[in-house]
């Protein structure tokens, strides 16, 4: 099957501040909370939003009642209405122990920063050790500068400081601010094992920037962290900062350079080079122990929100822009997070709040219209974009976010032309176009324009060899139309061994067999594709058909009704109604079947 590519743009620009290296973090940051069972499924989704109409709830009269609700918005992710109906319930029980750390929880994930510290000093009055309430209060500690009060918090809630980053580094960078340097660096480097050596290094390379006299240190720790990780954005754009700062500009440039050839046109690093070239004046990074600190709860909210710990990351984010709330590439993190949980409207509220004049707005204005787009609204997305365009119209990602929704509107001519001018804006080829003359080759093929479509593909071919994904397409497509049956075969399978778990892939290979009547291969391949993504109408159908064709008439009936009961699309479903009511015609020859079309573009 050639299954449509997702409507996002081929790179998601702001939200990739730290590596996958330092994954191995996310392990250990669980345990500055203590147990992670309090904090329950998570919550999330204020109702209101800027670009939408305002679901309001009502608060019950009955304790009971607003606890249950609570309990639900919870399981729904609903920080906004789970933290309102624990806070009515704690009204009618302000001494329930347990009532009192759920009602922190939900204010802290929502962001409701004094409310949830007012709580958090109510819970560690009782349970002294509770890693979550000492952190807030340390968090709060810094923030008002009271530097001593916040050690004292962290030291009760952390565990070993071999093991508890996140108390380690805050601490850290509490006694930063307090002026001892001396300390803040014995501190950081408590952390000795190599998972947390690139934080412990990076962190320890800002704290001695802001001294007044450990130029030496920073620059001694700065290439130790970058020498051992140089694909992350946050450690790219500091020591950057401080190269161009010491006067080593063309330092600089080469470390921002390495990142472009790795991650091209991310708008922070675009935006560095072009005030290098202009010779414009750089600040540090982290200018205050606030901004140090939010920047270690930054880096850990990004790392477990790629882990699937989507409350963890929601409580380090919002603790984060608490201490800098005008550091845009963690809105932006907490949007990404709440996009991924299905909580459009609040994503799409936090994209619209990061600044005009950052580089980073673009970014988020294109994923708040691939977001209407997901909520049906399309002519606000297309709206959206087209004014981004307008004022940007160089501007390649939105450009591109604008082709995908084309495409999947069905506007192919449209998504086409929007993908040559993507093209036009990049008169040097680089392997990064690959993605673009995937699309356009789509919505060409789409559009019936083979030759096209096939000059497409096999160009993103030529700049990617082995792209799973363009080898599916292409190959599929010359079965389809009985082409170079060989080469398409070798491709096919070539894209299975490389997306072996890719269900719709497998399934490629399958409707290939079946196409040109290798119906026992067909059966062993689509059978494979069926396990891999058995929710999948096409899929199942595909499948029912090959049972057909092989005499397992009543497994193929089965597999059709499945079909039907998955909300296929609409001009599939009669063609499924009539094969359950009367099975395939044995005059009916595959080839002349278009079925997989379907999900083509």
């Amino acid at each position: 099957m050639k299954k449509s590519f997702s409507l996002q743009a081929p790179a998601r620009r702001g939200a990739r501040g730290f590596s996958t290296r330092a994954a191995a973090v996310a392990a250990f940051c669980i345990l500055s909370f203590g147990d992670p069972g309090f904090v329950g499924k998570g919550f999330a989704h204020a109702r209101e939003s800027l670009l939408s109409i305002a679901t309001p709830f009502e608060v019950g009269a009955s304790a009971s009642g607003n606890y249950l609700a609570a309990i639900v918005a919870g399981a729904e992710r609903d920080t906004h209405a789970a933290s309102t109906f624990f806070r009515e319930a704690l009204r009618d029980d302000p001494r329930n122990r347990e009532l009192t750390e759920r009602a922190f929880v939900a204010a802290l994930a929502n962001g409701n920063m004094a409310e949830a510290f007012d709580l958090a000093a109510r819970v560690a009055s009782y349970d002294k050790k509770n890693g979550l309430a000492n952190l807030a209060l340390g968090v709060e500690g810094i923030k008002t500068r009271k530097y001593a009060k916040a050690r004292a918090a962290l030291a009760k809630g952390g565990l070993d400081r071999k093991h508890d980053v996140t108390s380690t580094l805050l601490t850290a960078w509490a006694y930063a601010g307090a002026g001892d340097t001396r300390q803040a660096l014995q501190t950081a480097d408590k952390l000795k094992e190599d998972p947390f050596s690139v934080f412990r290094d990076y962190h320890a390379a800002l704290i001695a920037d802001l001294a007044p006299n450990a130029r030496a240190e920073a620059e001694k720790r700065f290439k130790s962290a970058y020498g051992s990780e140089r694909n992350t954005l946050r450690l790219v754009d500091a020591y950057g900062r401080f190269l161009a700062r010491r006067g080593s500009r063309e330092e600089a440039r080469r470390v921002y350079r390495a990142f472009d050839d790795l991650s091209p046109r991310h708008p922070i690093v675009t935006a560095a080079i072009a005030d290098i070239d202009a010779g414009k004046p750089f600040s540090p990074l982290v200018r205050t122990a606030e901004e140090g600190a939010a920047e270690v709860l930054y880096g850990l909210g990004a790392i477990g929100g790629r882990q699937g710990d989507e409350l963890a990351s929601l409580v380090y984010l919002r603790l984060s822009l608490f201490l800098a709330p005008d550091n845009s590439l963690a809105t932006i993190t907490l949007a990404d997070i709440y996009e991924r949980m299905k909580q459009e409207a609040i994503a799409i509220d936090l994209y619209d709040s990061v600044p005009k004049a950052d580089p980073l707005r673009i970014n988020a204005d294109v994923q708040a219209a691939l977001l209407l787009e997901t909520l049906g609204r399309t002519k606000d997305a297309t709206d959206h974009l087209q004014s981004v365009i307008a004022q940007h119209p160089k501007d390649q990602e939105a450009l591109t976010a604008l082709g995908n929704i084309q495409r999947s509107r069905k506007l192919f001519a449209e998504a086409a032309d929007t993908y040559a001018k993507v093209l036009a804006l990049q008169p040097q080829q680089d392997r990064s176009q690959w993605l673009i003359y995937y699309y356009r080759g789509i919505a060409n093929e789409r559009r019936k324009n083979w030759s096209q479509a096939e000059g497409d593909l096999k160009k993103a071919l030529e700049l990617f060899p082995d792209q799973p994904l363009v080898l599916n397409y292409l190959g599929y497509s010359w079965v389809d139309q009985g082409l170079n049956l060989d080469e398409a075969f070798r491709m096919l399978r070539r894209a299975v061994d490389l997306r072996a778990r890719d269900g719709y892939i497998v399934d490629s290979l399958g409707w290939a067999y079946y196409r040109l009547g290798h119906y026992e291969d067909a059966v062993r391949e689509l059978e494979k594709a069926v396990d891999l993504k058995p929710s999948d109408p096409v899929i199942n159908d595909h499948l029912g058909d090959a049972y057909w064709r092989v005499d397992r008439k009543l497994e193929a009936r089965f597999q059709w009704n499945h079909a039907r009961d998955m909300n296929p699309d609409p001009d599939d479903l009669p063609k499924i109604l009539e094969k359950i009511d009367k099975g395939l015609s044995d005059a009916s020859h595959p080839v002349a079947s278009d079925q997989t079309k379907k999900n083509g573009g």
